[in-house]
């Protein structure tokens, strides 16, 4: 298959006070060769895309970040497992990793993508974080595995839906408030009978719950930029972006 020239490759730096040996990478949609709809820069093989082309972006990406390896795809499905960086293709919705050189990524498109690493620089983890993850515990799951006091620890939110882009049912409120009251204030009704909610006041609600009060990012809506990002709510057949986090070799 010919493959023709990508346009430059954007990603997005995490802004968070990590230790120097943290890196961390957020992708976008461009810069990649993926056709419409999934155009361009795709990562995810599970898409519909042709899968050579996935291939080519996950190496343009690696290229451009200067990767140590190839990340750890999971098989995402929305739940709480959480699996080491050497249980490669495992079916999880988060991963962690405390050896040099092993890439932790999530895929996501309106899905909340978190990363954590501790102050000391010594273990990072990438979660994905959908409303049905966040409500059963994702993000609690993984700072359990870091094994590290929830205090030391920092975690920043990457692109997702926006809060006025989410529109959900009373049963979705309802898993929330199961588990904190105080989660109301993340819902705003609408006039029929539905609820906004936000994804990312969620997570920074369940973050602190769970002692993390480092907490960074959060400011990119998937649905509103759609020039950077997918949002599998707004295009239905689109791409995935990748958020990675790993510690220097």
């Amino acid at each position: 298959m010919a493959m023709s020239q990508p346009a430059e490759l954007v990603v997005i730096k995490p802004d968070w006070p990590a230790p120097a040996r943290v890196r961390a990478a957020q992708s976008t949609r461009l810069g990649g060769i993926s056709q419409a709809p999934f155009d361009s820069l795709n990562l995810a093989v599970h898409s519909g895309d042709d899968r050579q082309l996935v291939a080519e972006n996950r190496r343009l990406l690696a290229e451009r970040l200067q990767l140590p390896a190839e990340p750890v795809w999971l098989q995402q499905v929305h739940g709480i497992e959480v699996v080491s960086a050497a249980e490669r293709g495992a079916v999880a919705d988060a991963v962690w990793a405390d050896r040099p050189g092993q890439v932790c990524a999530i895929l996501s498109a309106d899905c909340l993508p978190v990363l954590f690493c501790d102050f000391a620089g010594q273990v990072v983890a990438a979660a994905h974080a959908g409303w049905r993850g966040l409500a059963a515990g994702v993000l609690e799951a993984t700072i359990e595995a870091m094994q590290r006091p929830p205090a030391q620890l920092m975690a920043w939110l990457g692109p997702a839906i926006g809060a006025q882009a989410f529109e959900v049912g009373e049963e979705v409120r309802q898993q929330f408030l199961a588990v904190d009251a105080t989660a109301s204030d993340c819902f705003q009704a609408t006039t029929n009978g539905r609820w906004l909610a936000d994804l990312v006041a969620l997570a920074q609600l369940r973050l602190v719950r769970a002692g993390v009060t480092a907490i960074y990012g959060g400011e990119h809506c998937t649905v509103r930029q759609h020039e950077l990002f997918y949002s599998y709510r707004r295009e239905g057949r689109t791409g995935r972006m990748a958020t990675l986090v790993w510690l220097d070799l």
